[in-house]
This record gives structure tokens, sequence and C-alpha cells, in this order.
């Protein structure tokens, strides 16, 4: 029993001085943040992105597949009656494609282009101002006369030759 009590008084003594330790009490048992106060900065160098290296046959062959895909895209928004919007994205993509076919041509080549933009420009303000898709037809026979002018004329075999 003797035993039992002074057992008892040392380990109350130790877990007394195990909690009050070097730290103050109150140190010790209050909850500390998981989070650190310090902010970090961050730093944001801009890089250009410069691509894959790609020859000018490449990329013609590139931007005339994307024509091709968003003409396709343009004549069947205009045959099952899509919204507006996105006749004008087609055809506005499609233009885009268009422009960037030229760029890679020779000035020559790209006068024979010029009459094939002016077309898709027109048929891209019709669109826009046909609200309501009454002059659907017209603009999908115009859509369709545009895409076999360029496929006949500007086919990678015979725009080769005129590359820059």
């Amino acid at each position: 029993m003797r035993l039992k009590k002074i057992f008892s008084f040392l380990f109350f003594c130790l877990l007394l001085l195990n909690l009050v330790g070097c730290e103050s009490f109150t140190r010790k048992f209050t909850r500390k943040s998981k989070k650190t106060d310090t902010a970090v900065e961050m730093v944001l160098a801009p890089e250009e992105y410069k691509g894959p290296n790609m020859t000018k046959e490449e990329l013609y062959r590139q931007y005339f597949l994307y024509w091709k895909s968003w003409q396709d895209e343009l004549i069947n928004a205009l045959t099952y009656k899509a919204s507006l919007k996105k006749k004008i994205d087609c055809a506005q993509e499609a233009l885009k494609n268009l422009v960037n076919m030229k760029r890679l041509l020779v000035p020559d080549a790209q006068k024979n282009f010029d009459a094939h933009i002016s077309k898709l420009t027109d048929l891209l303000s019709c669109i826009k101002s046909d609200v309501y898709g009454t002059n659907d037809a017209r603009n999908l026979a115009s859509a369709e006369r545009i895409k076999s002018g360029i496929q006949q004329g500007f086919i990678y075999p015979k725009i080769r030759n005129y590359l820059k």
C-alpha cells in the first residue's frame, strides 16, 4: 500500500513536470494554426510559345484542312437551319484560315486568292444581315460555289510551286 502511494506520487510529479516543461503552460496547450502566415508571391514571366517548327507545305496543308472543315460546317449549318451565331462563327473561322493560306503564297497567287476571300467576306456579311434565316438557300449555294472553286484551284498539288 505504501509502495502504491509512493508510485502514484512519483507518477504525479513526473506528469506535472512534463506538463510544465520548457514552454509556458498556456503556450503549450493553445492550438496552433496549420497555415503559414507568410504569403507566397508569384512571379509570372511571359513566355512566347513558338509551337512546332512546321514547313510552309505543312502549314498550307493544315490551313487548307481547317478551312475545308469550317466550310463544311458552314454548309451543314446553312442546310440544317442552325443558329445565326453558329453560321457566323463558321464563316469567320473559314475566312481566317483562307487569310492564313493566302499569307503563305507568292504575290501572283495571292491575287487569284483575293477573289475567293472577297466572296467569302460577302457571304459573311449576307449571313450577318439575314437574322431570320430567310436567305439560307441562297447562302448555301454561295458557300458550295466558294468551296468547289477553292478546292479546284488551290489544293496543294496545284499550288505547291507558289508557296513562299
